[in-house]
C-alpha cells in the first residue's frame, strides 16, 4: 500500500528563494492530506506534479500567517475543477472565522462545500483504515501536532498450520482469516489464532511544529515511522528559541529519540540560516538521533510497511 510524505515548504516566518513557508503532504492510497498551507504551497505542489485538486483534507497547526497564508489560494483554485466531495479543514477554533472572512472579503467563487472542524485533543478524523489524532502544543497561540495512524493489520495466515490441524483448503480457511473459529467434521474446534500470526502494525506519520520542547510530545509521536518536526534554531540560540516558544534541532532530536521514531525530518527553519548554515542544525540533531534528515522543499519519503 502506497504511503508517501512530501516536504512542500520548510521555511519559518518568511519565504526565501527556494524555501517556501511550512507545509507537508501525505499521499496514502491516492488520498492527499495537507498539513499547514504556508505561502508557496501551490508552487511546490505544481512542481511536484501532485494532484492538489484531489486534496481530501487539510490540517492547520495554528493561526500564524506563515502556516495559513497559502490557504485562500488553494480554496480558490479548487473551484476551477469539478469537485463533488466536501473539503474538510481541521484546526484551531479561529480557523473557521479566517476561512469565512477570506471568502467574504476576497469575494471567492466556491462551488463545493467547505467544512471547517475545530480540533481538540484526541481523534479528529476516523476512517475505516486509519485515524488522525491532534495533540496541543505550547506556543504563543493555540497550536496542535497531528499524527496519521493506520489501523493494525491482521496477522499472516499459515496454510501449513491449517492443513496440519486438519482444516481442508476452502471456505473454512476464509473464516479463519476473518478471525472466526471453525468446527471440523470430527467435532474439533480450530481457532483463528491457531493458524494466524500476530497482528501487524500499520504506519504512523507525525507532524510537530511551533512549540516549546516538553517531554510529552515524545509520547504523542511514539512509534512514528516518520516525524516531521520543527528545528527553528541551533543550540547556541536555545534561550531565543524558548522565549519565542520554539525548539532547537537538538530538542527535536530528543523527541525523536525518546519517541522511538524511525526517521526525523527537520523543517521550519529560521530564515537567518543560509542553505549552507542549515547543515549545523542537521549535525546537532544527528548527535542526538542519527536518523535525522535535513529536509529541503519538495523532498519526498516513502514509508513502507514494517512486515
Amino acid at each position: 500500500m502506497n504511503f508517501e510524505v512530501f516536504s512542500i515548504g520548510t521555511s519559518g516566518m518568511m519565504p526565501l528563494p527556494g524555501r517556501f513557508l511550512t507545509s507537508s503532504l501525505v499521499r496514502r492510497e491516492g488520498e492527499l492530506f495537507l498539513f499547514d498551507v504556508g505561502e508557496g504551497t501551490q508552487v511546490s505542489l505544481k512542481m511536484l506534479n501532485l494532484k492538489w485538486k484531489k486534496i481530501d483534507a487539510i490540517f492547520i497547526s495554528h493561526m500564524h500567517a506563515d502556516h495559513v497564508t497559502g490557504l485562500p489560494g488553494i480554496l480558490m483554485l479548487s473551484s476551477q475543477v469539478d469537485r463533488d466531495e466536501p473539503l474538510y479543514i481541521y484546526g484551531p477554533e479561529k480557523l473557521k472565522d479566517y476561512v469565512e472572512q477570506n471568502r467574504k472579503i476576497l469575494d471567492m467563487y466556491i462551488n463545493y462545500e467547505i467544512v471547517v472542524i475545530p480540533v481538540e485533543k484526541g481523534v479528529v478524523m476516523q476512517r475505516p483504515e486509519f485515524s488522525v489524532h491532534a495533540f496541543p502544543l505550547h506556543h504563543t497561540k493555540p497550536c496542535y501536532a497531528y499524527s496519521l495512524i493506520e489501523n493494525k493489520r491482521k496477522g499472516e495466515f499459515y496454510p501449513d498450520k491449517a492443513l496440519t490441524l486438519g482444516v481442508p483448503k476452502g471456505p473454512l480457511w476464509g473464516k479463519l482469516q476473518r478471525g472466526e473459529s471453525v468446527t471440523l467434521s470430527d467435532g474439533r474446534v480450530v481457532r483463528s489464532e491457531d493458524v494466524m500470526g500476530r497482528e501487524r502494525m500499520g504506519r504512523k506519520f507525525s507532524y510537530v511544529t511551533d512549540t516549546m520542547y516538553f517531554p510529552e510530545i515524545a509520547d504523542f509521536v511514539s512509534g512514528s515511522d516518520i516525524l516531521f518536526c520543527e528545528a527553528m534554531f541551533d543550540e547556541s540560540l536555545k534561550d531565543d528559541a524558548h522565549s519565542k516558544k520554539h525548539m532547537t534541532a537538538m530538542e527535536a532530536a530528543t523527541i525523536a529519540r525518546d519517541g522511538n521514531v524511525g526517521k526525523l525530518c527537520l523543517q521550519h527553519y529560521s530564515p537567518r540560516y543560509s542553505k549552507e548554515e542549515l547543515k549545523l542544525l542537521e549535525a546537532e540533531a544527528k548527535s542526538i538521533f542519527p536518523e535525522s534528515v535535513l529536509t529541503r522543499d519538495r523532498m519526498s519519503f516513502s514509508v513502507p510497511l514494517k512486515d
